[in-house]
């Protein structure tokens, strides 16, 4: 799909924005060493400060590379992904698009919205007004391991204040973009609850990023048959947590899908459905 000058330099500045590509080098820390006096006055720190955003974030230079491929997590941007993450939402949207595939899109796990703020970006652009961008998500961070998947022992995501979002400040952050509007629905509560009574219809783009086995196995068996063919499942934690690896082969696997995985990044993959 070729974009007109005017559409190809909007949708390029807001994936810079979204992103914070080229002009924010903090970042937040994502771990110190364990049993260490900095740790220590950290879980210090946040006990006497539960219930208000806290975050300890390091001054660093600007690493393109890093930011492109989502390895670093930018302190104040709406999306932690990176730029080639963020290309394969556009390519994939806009492919939908010109090619007719009929179906809403959704990502499962949010954040701070940033990349379902760019799916209701690319829609805008192109002047589609009969899709619905749904963001999902707990709007409280992860779940802990609750027994059903042993993959999931011992994960540690839901100890991460960082990742626990209002759902208020996400729809704060499409109003700043001029993005939230009767296009955008938030399905809010833990996706074993809220996706299997979703009123969607149908899907083109179904974006997964819950990390977990748990989170990644929910959205597929509410969700993917839903997919239209010619729709896409992107995956944006394959590479990084096994057990979301793990959940992606295990359902494909039981549902016969031989549709080709391909690589986004050191992270991310897709597949189109057939």
């Amino acid at each position: 799909m070729t974009a007109s000058p005017a559409v190809d330099l909007y949708l390029d500045v807001m994936a810079k924005m979204l992103t914070r590509y080229g002009f924010e080098g903090r970042n937040v820390t994502v771990k110190l060493p364990p049993r260490s006096y900095e740790s220590y006055l950290w879980d210090l720190t946040r006990g006497a400060m539960q219930g208000r955003d806290i975050r300890m974030v390091e001054a660093a230079e600007f690493d393109a590379a890093r930011r492109e491929d989502g390895k670093d997590w930018p302190a104040d941007a709406e999306t932690m992904i990176g730029m080639k993450r963020m290309a394969n939402v556009r390519a994939c949207v806009e492919s939908v698009i010109v090619d007719g595939v009929p179906g809403d899109l959704i990502e499962t796990g949010a954040w701070r919205g940033g990349a379902t703020i760019y799916m209701r970006a690319i829609l805008k652009a192109y002047g589609d007004t009969a899709r619905t961008v749904w963001v999902a998500d707990s709007f409280e961070g992860l779940p802990a391991f609750d027994g059903r998947y042993e993959a999931d022992a011992g994960d540690q995501h839901h100890t991460r204040d960082e990742l626990a979002i209002s759902v208020e400040d996400v729809e704060d952050n499409f109003r700043r973009y001029d993005l939230l509007d009767d296009q955008v629905k938030f399905l809010v509560g833990w996706f074993s609850e809220t996706l299997p009574t979703a009123p969607i219809e149908s899907l083109s783009i179904l974006r997964l990023d819950g990390d977990m086995y748990s989170s990644t196995m929910d959205a597929l068996d509410a969700l993917y048959d839903k997919v239209s063919p010619g729709g896409y499942v992107i995956v944006d934690d394959y590479g990084a947590v096994p057990a979301c690896a793990k959940a992606i082969h295990d359902f494909r696997d039981t549902h016969g899908i031989t549709d080709p995985i391909e690589e986004i990044d050191w992270a991310g993959v897709f597949w189109r459905k057939s």
